[in-house]
């Protein structure tokens, strides 16, 4: 399953979560251009500028937290590709980001075998 030109933004405060789940977009998806923000604000300004088709987000972050950006990329897309990928695995905070519009929710970490199915069962790509 290759897609040239894929765009994908990461959105983590931690530098080295945002790699690990690059690594496994690549291990699913290698014609991919990976674009990263630590927190929701840098996370909108890269979404508006390079209009990635896919985002994983993480909900924790400093300034502007998933949620809220979560809001933001809904408003300037309505059909924006997020997958939240949280430590927050709470029914309700699943609840809560499948209502904003994310199409999926996963727990970390993200292993090869994960993405592969959110690959398969979440996203249009």
């Amino acid at each position: 399953m290759e897609f040239a030109n894929l765009k994908v933004l990461v959105v983590d405060d931690s530098k080295l979560a945002r790699l690990s789940l690059i690594k496994s977009v690549k291990n699913v998806e290698p014609a991919t251009e990976f674009f990263e923000a630590e927190n929701g604000a840098i996370a909108i300004e890269v979404f508006k500028k390079e209009k990635p088709r896919v985002v994983f987000l993480d909900l924790t972050m400093p300034v502007m937290d998933g949620y809220e950006a979560l809001v933001e990329i809904m408003k300037i897309d309505s059909d924006a590709q997020v997958i939240v990928v949280s430590a927050d695995i709470q029914v309700v905070a699943r609840e809560r980001v499948l209502k904003l519009g994310a199409k999926n929710m996963c727990p970390k970490p993200i292993n090869n075998e994960k993405m592969q199915n959110i690959f398969i069962n979440d996203l249009i790509v």
